[in-house]
């Protein structure tokens, strides 16, 4: 049955979930005293796209502390999530000011959101496969850009939302937020300064999820829009564990489903391999060879790979080995020594899968790798404090961020070059340059994926 607009609108006000319809028809009004020095005219207006777990723990929550920014809009394909999610940003505000805020406006249609010329930027905290599409939608639409990683499900991707952006002149910041750690930037300068020699082998562990059960088909809940869920990839039965919790914002199962991404290979691997790549000095190249092994589940809905060893050489020699059996972290290995550096008891979400012994977040072979001093005329890495207020930096200085969008690219296509490896169970060759496979027509047919239409670039 069809809702007419008059009570469609009421309903929506009465609930606290504004659309963007009911916005336009109910404009909020907020004092610029409200917010001070940082009034409307001086301000970063930011649109959230996904109000999911990672999003709520980490990219609104992150966000919402800078006095210069304000979340405006969010934007959820789950109407329960997108409800929680006005709650949550007027609740903020409204308590931040000791005012009944009800400034934001909620959208469940991402280009609705992108429409709205009073947004500046967005944060975009979907699941890996929307990644691409919405980051590439936002650029047209001249939005600056938050972008969780992976930058893409594919290689193919990746780089058409890298020249999208380069091509409209976009900010867009790759959620690598480990380069805005302080012990991350000062062990790649260690290692670019010759601390440790001349590198020869970086070591890096992930941690790995397990299988599942086969999962039953169930009815689609009414607050989802599952068909705009799934996009680009195919139409498959909804089952909870497929998507996300109905209940609450632990661990979403389609983290654990390779149609929507690659399992940890890319979920973190995209974070460790570009601290690799930072301090290697390979932040826009890539691995030349690439081989090794993993074990996949037999049977059930969660089918991302398991326990697995894979490596990668680079032009210049050094040697990359990737494992769950490593220590999860970087461990950079030179003529001259090591260094080791990992997040220590850091976590970016409540449910990440991070090991909950305590873990020093950098260490050497000797310790006055550590306590030795970076002069001003040796290679001084980029600087961030917070990974977030960096990109709003961007956005009023218009100059990169830390983790550019072509870094992004970078490293995420080494995480896809690894699990292409685990997939075909051989060496690959690999062209950095022109992005494809050397003379491998096999490999080369998983640079992309067919697209469901109408979810196309």
């Amino acid at each position: 049955m069809k809702m007419n607009r008059r009570k469609f609108v009421s309903s929506a006000v009465k609930t606290g979930v504004a659309t963007g319809v009911a916005s336009f028809g109910f404009p909020s009004i907020v004092p610029a005293s409200v917010f001070g020095k940082n009034a409307p005219s001086n301000r970063l207006n930011i649109g959230a796209i996904g109000t999911g777990r990672i999003s709520r723990d980490h990219d609104m929550a992150e966000t919402l502390k800078y006095d210069h920014a304000r979340i405006i809009a969010v934007c959820d394909l789950d109407k329960k999530r997108l409800g929680d999610a006005v709650t949550y940003v007027n609740g903020y505000y409204s308590k931040k000011n000791a005012t009944d805020y009800k400034g934001v406006t909620a959208y469940e249609d991402y280009k609705e959101l992108l429409a709205n010329k009073d947004i500046d930027g967005v944060l975009i905290s979907t699941p890996d496969h929307q990644h691409s599409i919405i980051g590439i939608h936002a650029a047209e639409a001249g939005k600056d850009i938050y972008l969780q990683k992976p930058t893409s499900l594919t290689i193919e991707d990746g780089r058409a939302l890298s020249n999208t952006v380069h091509r409209t002149g976009r900010i867009l910041q790759i959620g690598s937020q480990q380069r805005s750690s302080t012990q991350f930037r000062y062990a790649c300068e260690l290692v670019r300064n010759g601390r440790i020699g001349e590198l020869k082998k970086v070591i890096i562990g992930l941690p790995v999820d397990p299988g599942g059960d086969p999962e039953p088909e169930m009815p689609i809940p009414k607050t989802l829009n599952y068909d705009a869920w799934l996009g680009m990839t195919p139409y498959v039965y909804y089952t909870e564990k497929r998507v996300h919790p109905q209940n609450d914002y632990s661990r979403p199962g389609w983290l654990r489903c390779e149609q929507f991404g690659a399992g940890m290979i890319t979920g973190w691997g995209s974070h460790h391999i570009d601290i690799a790549h930072w301090g290697m000095d390979m932040e826009y190249s890539g691995p030349v060879e690439i081989w090794g092994s993993a074990e996949f589940p037999k049977s059930g809905l969660w089918d991302v790979h398991g326990s697995f060893k894979t490596y990668a050489r680079y032009a210049n020699g050094v040697e990359m080995e990737i494992s769950d059996s490593n220590p999860n972290g970087v461990r950079f290995e030179g003529t001259k020594g090591w260094i080791f550096v990992t997040r220590g008891n850091y976590a970016a979400t409540a449910s990440d899968p991070v090991s909950k012994t305590p873990t020093k977040a950098l260490t050497a072979s000797d310790p006055g790798i550590i306590t030795s001093k970076i002069g001003p005329d040796e290679i001084n890495l980029y600087v961030s404090e917070e990974h977030h207020g960096d990109w709003l930096n961007s956005m009023k200085t218009r100059k990169p961020p830390i983790a550019p969008v072509e870094v992004g690219h970078r490293s995420c296509t080494a995480c896809l070059l690894h699990h292409a490896a685990m997939k075909l169970k051989r060496k690959l060759y690999w062209n950095p340059i022109k992005e494809r496979f050397v003379n491998d027509d096999e490999a080369n047919a998983m640079l992309s994926r067919p697209k469901r239409y109408p979810y196309i670039f």
